[in-house]
């Protein structure tokens, strides 16, 4: 069993969000790029392509200018 911790996803789920939560992520991410579906699904597709001899238990992906 693994685990995929993403950071910030560029992904339409922000927008189920009420405005004024919508504006705060807004701010918090402005200067950061945010990291594509395609990204998440690349680090899912590494996982499971590992040989059954290894085992990745968890995985942090963020892109590069989100801090902590």
């Amino acid at each position: 069993m693994s685990l995929v911790e993403p950071g910030a996803v560029e992904t339409e789920l922000a927008g189920h969000n009420r405005p004024q939560i919508r504006e705060q992520i807004d701010q918090r991410f402005a200067s950061v790029e945010r990291m594509q579906a395609e990204d998440i699904a690349d680090a899912i597709s590494y996982i499971v392509t590992r040989p059954r001899r290894v085992a990745i238990n968890e995985l942090l992906v963020r892109p590069t200018e989100q801090e902590g």
